[in-house]
């Protein structure tokens, strides 16, 4: 199946060949500003799909809305007739298609020579009236607002708000591919509009909001929820913009005669993650919780833990060492410790459900051994 994409270089069409190249699709061609009248005509003429997603949308004169976004689409529709091409065409339009300024009035007009080429050549076209679409590789001060906050704030540079509760509907550029690549399995089989979403509606305010968590968290430690919808995709976006001398960060090391301890990342709502090492010999915890809980898991060394109940007085103990993939949890009224029993620098990832709150730690000295 050969697939052309117009606008193959921009935001859309960028991630759009990458994911036609994932699903396995080899024979795409590319249609650029630098590509040639004539090479555009071959390209056409043998195509079986079309993505249409080339356009003008930041000119510095108006008037090359109409040249690139009705003009250009006017001579794909007359490449293809003049071919007898009936392949069937996604076009991604914009939501100010249905608004009355310069950019909008381009976009309808290029809806429209797709529709009469539709009628005219007995072929299908599918329209997507795209909203805010954001993601990775949009440009900063050219695709949208989102991509500029993402790119200003991962530099530590100044953004712009005019009116923070302005309202602000959005769509994820992985669900506009995911859409238009799902028209090749099972499109429409009649011309019109066609949807792409889920559309998520905020403000600029909260969008910037956070996006500023995103920052701030490496020094705080704690993460928003970034798990689904429309936080994750934020979260993708604002990492993707990200310069390289950013891909890292240091956390701070808590060491003493014992070992060390590092906190890596901590929630609101589902706890904190973090590590240690202890020496050979060294014996770390002798505590108990009432309430709060931990997973541990060694990563290299040998451990042995002891358990003590504090109102019974049972104990229970166990080894374990890296490799083994082995989790062992605290449990709540019993006394806890873990001791390095190797020969080697211990080293335990733990969970804790809870962030550390010194105000209530939950953490009450006792020895498992009295």
């Amino acid at each position: 199946m050969r697939i052309v994409v117009t606008g193959s270089d921009g935001f859309i069409g960028k991630n759009l060949k990458i994911r036609l190249t994932e699903l396995g699709h080899a024979d795409v061609i590319g249609i650029t500003r630098s590509t040639s009248p004539s090479t555009l005509a071959d390209a056409v003429a043998s195509a079986d799909f079309i993505y249409h997603l080339a356009g003008t949308n930041r000119p510095k004169d108006a008037a090359e809305f109409s040249t690139g976004n009705t003009g250009f689409t006017r001579a794909l529709c007359n490449a293809l007739a003049q071919a007898d091409n009936r392949a069937s065409v996604a076009y991604a339009s914009s939501t100010q298609a249905a608004l009355d300024n310069p950019y909008g009035k381009s976009k309808r007009d290029a809806e429209d020579e797709l529709f009469r080429h539709a009628r005219e050549n007995g072929t299908t076209v599918h329209v997507f009236r795209l909203t805010n679409v954001f993601g990775k590789w949009a440009r900063p001060n050219y695709n949208s607002a989102v991509a500029t906050f993402c790119h200003n704030i991962a530099r530590g540079l100044p953004i712009t708000i005019n009116d923070p509760s302005a309202p602000l509907n959005l769509v994820y550029v992985d669900d506009v591919v995911a859409a238009l690549t799902g028209l090749l399995e099972t499109a429409p089989a009649e011309t019109g509009f066609i949807e792409a979403g889920p559309v998520y509606s905020t403000s600029v305010g909260t969008v910037a909001d956070t996006l500023y968590s995103f920052s701030t968290s490496r020094a705080s430690l704690i993460t928003p929820p970034v798990g689904d919808g429309l936080m994750r995709a934020l979260h993708a976006t604002y990492l993707s913009h990200l310069p390289e001398d950013a891909f890292s960060y240091t956390v701070p090391v808590h060491a003493d005669p014992r070992g060390e301890f590092v906190e890596m990342l901590k929630t609101r709502d589902s706890g904190q993650f973090s590590y240690f090492s202890a020496y050979p010999g060294i014996t770390r915890g002798e505590h108990y919780h009432h309430t709060k809980t931990e997973k541990f898991l060694v990563i290299r060394g040998t451990a042995h833990f002891g358990f003590r109940n504090i109102d019974s007085g049972e104990t229970f103990e166990l080894t374990t060492k890296g490799g083994e993939a082995r989790i062992v949890e605290t449990i709540p009224g019993w006394a806890h410790n873990i001791t390095n029993v190797g020969d080697d620098e211990l080293i335990v990832m733990l969970w804790a459900n809870e962030i550390f709150d010194h105000s209530r730690p939950d953490t009450v000295a006792m020895k498992v051994k009295p």
